[in-house]
């Protein structure tokens, strides 16, 4: 589970300072606030980790294939200021304890990234990770050639592997970095990702028999998931139906083959007890926005990351609430983490509602308010006591509800007085 968050000279960040990261963890704000471009760090470096194996960049900027696209080092660097560094720096609790060299065990990792900028590429990343108060990384000397840091051992030169671990022939250096790396990459192929765009449903789906380790950042692989969860004997046809029903939208589904041999479906749904079944395609637009929602959240392995984008996106207001309570819910009894960018007013007073009820604590929530200022974007952490109340809550922060309400009986005063005359 991440713990914290920082980055430096990214997109629209300057500095978004050290940002705690808990068990439910919710970005709010305006639209080109920046919300987004915190979730897009951790989605960089996951699609690095998942490069393949002979794959010989340093960091994935991406393409139009890959679960974010970031262009150039230009294209992302803070103001396009080409001499400033790119920084990120995270800390994660490990699913097991961890001894490195002669360190006690440990159960949380940090690690810090810095990339320069050589002609629009990246040039000598720096990075390290620490261990209670020591440090394994790399460093660069003045000849451009690497050398690697650790407690108890000499500097000895080496190769860089991506921006996170290293290529050596010295048996004492890979013992240390070996599992620092693999801590690393374990991380990030937890992560699962729902952009915002779902894809729209289908008349026909098709599944040849193969397994997805998530929905696809669209949804695409909804259909996918939901046979390879029956074959892995997972709780999703129980869990599913369950909250499509609390939701309101309907209430019950299944899965029809089409041909014999069973590799083409429709997906009928029933809308009310003892109704008639029609495709997806054929009810509410929202039903088939919050599935791959509820699947990937009961699909993935228990203590997985979530990273998820409007999550709220096509739900009624009472939906939305609703939708709160399944995130509690996976978040307690499946241990995931939910990372997740938001404009839902309501989602946001349900949680309220629930910590004050005691169903989530405080301290397994952080929620944040980002705002754009001159081109720079800025975070404040939204202040949650123990009832629920958010203390330092920000100015129009869903918009101007109180003075739309003014203005509107502002008008109606006029109008009235007008036709008296």
């Amino acid at each position: 589970m991440i713990t914290e968050l920082s980055a430096q000279n990214f997109k629209s960040w300057e500095d978004t300072g050290k940002l705690q990261i808990a068990p439910l963890t919710g970005f709010f704000g305006a639209n080109s606030s920046g919300k987004t471009s915190i979730l897009q760090t951790l989605l960089m470096l996951k699609q690095t980790v998942e490069r393949p194996w002979n794959w010989e960049g340093i960091i994935d900027f991406g393409d139009d294939n890959s679960l974010v696209n970031l262009g150039s080092f230009d294209d992302l660097i803070h103001g396009h200021r080409r001499d400033h560094p790119l920084r990120i720096s995270l800390s994660w609790k490990l699913s097991e304890e961890l001894r490195i060299g002669d360190t006690d065990e440990v159960d949380t990792l940090s690690f810090d990234l810095s990339i320069n900028n050589n002609e629009n590429s990246v040039s000598q990343p720096v990075f390290n990770y620490r261990v209670d108060e020591q440090r394994f990384g790399i460093s660069w000397d003045s000849q451009g050639i690497c050398w690697v840091s650790a407690p108890s051992v000499p500097n000895l030169d080496a190769t860089v592997f991506r921006c996170y671990g290293i290529h050596n022939l010295y048996s004492d250096i890979l013992k240390l970095f070996s599992p620092l790396q693999t801590c690393f990459e374990n991380l990030f192929r937890s992560i699962r990702y729902l952009g915002p765009l779902r894809e729209y449903p289908r008349r026909h789906y098709a599944w040849q028999g193969k397994h997805s380790p998530g929905v696809g950042q669209h949804g695409e692989d909804m259909v996918t998931a939901l046979f390879s969860g029956r074959i892995q004997l997972r709780s999703l046809d129980e869990q599913i139906p369950k909250w499509l029903q609390r939701l309101d939208l309907i209430d019950s589904y299944r899965l029809n083959p089409i041909s014999e041999t069973e590799k083409d479906y429709e997906f009928l749904v029933r809308k009310y007890k003892g109704g008639p079944e029609v495709r997806l395609t054929d009810v509410g637009f929202g039903v088939s926005q919050v599935l791959p929602v509820l699947v990937l959240c009961y699909y993935v392995p228990e203590g997985s990351i979530l990273i998820l984008e409007q999550p709220e996106a096509h739900l009624h207001p009472k939906v939305q609430s609703e939708l709160a309570d399944l995130l509690i819910e996976v978040v307690k009894n499946r241990r995931l983490q939910i990372i997740l960018e938001s404009h839902s007013e309501h989602l946001l007073i349900r949680l309220m509602r629930r910590i004050a009820e005691e169903q989530i604590s405080a301290d397994d929530t952080a929620f944040y308010f980002c705002e754009m200022n001159e081109g720079v974007s800025e975070i404040e952490k939204l202040n949650v006591d123990d009832y629920g109340n958010i203390t330092n809550w920000p100015q129009n922060f869903f918009g101007d509800e109180m003075g739309d309400l003014a203005a509107k009986t502002k008008a109606e005063m006029k109008r009235r007085k007008a036709g008296k005359l």
